[in-house]
């Protein structure tokens, strides 16, 4: 490998490590909210805003900082993001107050959102020729789709031998390594500039529109999806972003082009994210409460039950997907996360590791490990080169608003069939129907899988053309 490679292969995997960091903070908090709870005093509802804030932030944020990565630099709104991130990071742990706390933690969502949405058109730029491209987004996958549990195990072993405070507090030295070899390594590209798209109030109706959906949204489990205060903030939700959608149509240099959306692999590949992660999302959140509520585990027990799952997600990402297309992989990919969701639908409530957890993860890591890498492929192909910052952080959106929505979606009619009481048999049942449909919504995401990796007549009419040239 001649030292240019090398220094592309290295620059990925400080991007990753970017990533990582993002990624596990996410769910390494989630550990650790009975201990923050306790020594800070938090109400059982505003705890949830410890959470919420960094949510609200990080997935209100990402299209908008997709789109400036193409304006800024790519390798530029990177590192802001980096130091916003690691800055906040401090201030989450050394946090006196509730108020300090959740303040910190929505500025780490915004330096969060900052840093992920542009890895990946960094990385497609990197490792233009298939077979790199193919590699090098498998060991993002991983990343991307193994982090939450490792966010899980992570939390727990921190928490449990130091306080919470070091959750937050591990982030700076990574923060700063990190920023230094970025700095050394990932190439730096000057952006279209801000002639090239800046629309401030589109900004300001994107980024509003997107925050208060899911504001509105993280709001679902505590007022209902019927309530006057979730339709009337879902709706001026929509006006904005409609309102938006209109104005991008009609501005010389929209802020996001909706050319993108014409690509059917792009347009496609983001409706079979957005509705593999509302599975992925039950797994880690519902998945957990049963280990713990049902089961009995310790928080570190239920990180490393999760365990053999990232290790197969880990090894599927780096070598099995690559020797795979992603049209020929994907749609049965989906079959195992599926598989594995109609396993845990059907866990007793005396259930044993070996029997009823490690199988049910182990085909879900295989198909999670399969399926993201052929997914973000496919969301990235044939996207123009000043594009790909925005399709980076639409497919990060999708993700993130997806999963919110399915999340609050299952985790309410969970509640709804497990009612008031907190007996594991009647929270199990809960539980199964949140599998269940989340297995159902995965069954939908295959059939659109199915359909998006199916030849196009164009396609079609090439082959034949080649076969028979000359047939009349």
């Amino acid at each position: 490998m001649t030292s240019p490679e090398r220094t592309r292969w290295a620059a990925l995997y400080v991007l990753c490590a970017g990533t990582l960091m993002i990624v596990l903070d996410a769910t390494i908090v989630n550990v650790a909210l009975p201990s923050i709870q306790d020594d800070l005093g938090f109400s059982a509802s505003s705890l949830a805003w410890v959470v919420n804030a960094y949510l609200i932030a990080f997935g209100g944020l990402l299209l908008l900082a997709g789109r400036a990565g193409d304006l800024l630099g790519q390798r530029n709104v990177f590192l802001a993001g980096l130091v916003l991130f690691t800055a906040a990071s401090v201030a989450c742990a050394v946090a006196q107050t509730q108020s300090m706390l959740i303040a910190a933690r929505f500025v780490q969502g915004a330096g969060g959102a900052l840093t992920s949405a542009v890895v990946l058109g960094m990385i497609v730029t990197m490792f233009p020729t298939p077979r790199e491209q193919a590699k090098a987004l498998g060991v993002y996958g991983f990343v991307a789709s193994a982090g939450g549990s490792i966010g899980l195990l992570a939390g727990g072993v921190l928490t449990d031998a130091l306080d919470w405070h070091w959750i937050f507090f591990i982030n700076a030295p990574i923060g700063v390594a990190t920023g230094v070899l970025a700095l050394r390594l990932v190439p730096s590209s000057s952006g279209l500039g801000l002639r090239g798209g800046a629309d401030l109030p589109g900004a300001a109706l994107l980024t509003g529109g997107v925050m208060l959906g899911v504001y509105t949204i993280l709001g679902v489990t505590e007022h209902g999806w019927l309530a006057g205060r979730t339709l009337l903030l879902g709706a001026v939700s929509a006006v904005a972003l409609g309102a938006f959608l209109v104005r991008q149509t009609r501005v010389a240099t929209p802020l996001m082009p909706l050319r993108l959306f014409r690509s059917r692999d792009v347009s496609g590949a983001n409706v079979v994210m957005a509705l593999m992660v509302v599975g992925m999302f039950s797994l880690f959140f519902l998945g957990a409460l049963y280990l713990q509520l049902v089961l009995g585990y310790d928080p570190l027990a239920v990180g490393l039950a999760f365990l053999p799952s990232t290790l197969v997600m880990g090894a599927t990402s780096l070598k099995l997907s690559q020797r795979f297309a992603p049209r020929a992989i994907l749609a049965p990919s989906m079959l195992f996360v599926l598989a594995g969701l109609l396993l845990f639908s059907r866990t007793p409530v005396d259930g044993t590791f070996a029997v009823d957890v490690l199988p049910a993860t182990i085909l879900i890591g295989l198909g999670a490990g399969l399926s993201m890498p052929a997914i973000m492929t496919l969301a990235m192909s044939g996207v123009a080169p000043e594009d790909t910052g925005l399709a980076s952080g639409l497919i990060n959106t999708t993700v993130q608003v997806g999963g919110a929505i399915g999340l609050a979606v299952l985790a309410t009619l969970a509640a709804g069939r497990t009612g008031a009481s907190t007996a594991p048999a009647d929270l199990l049942a809960g539980y199964h129907l949140a599998f269940l449909i989340g297995a159902g919504v995965l069954a939908a995401a295959t059939v659109v899988a199915v359909w998006l990796t199916r030849p196009s007549v164009l396609q079609v009419l090439r082959v034949r053309d080649v076969l028979a040239p000359d047939r009349v």
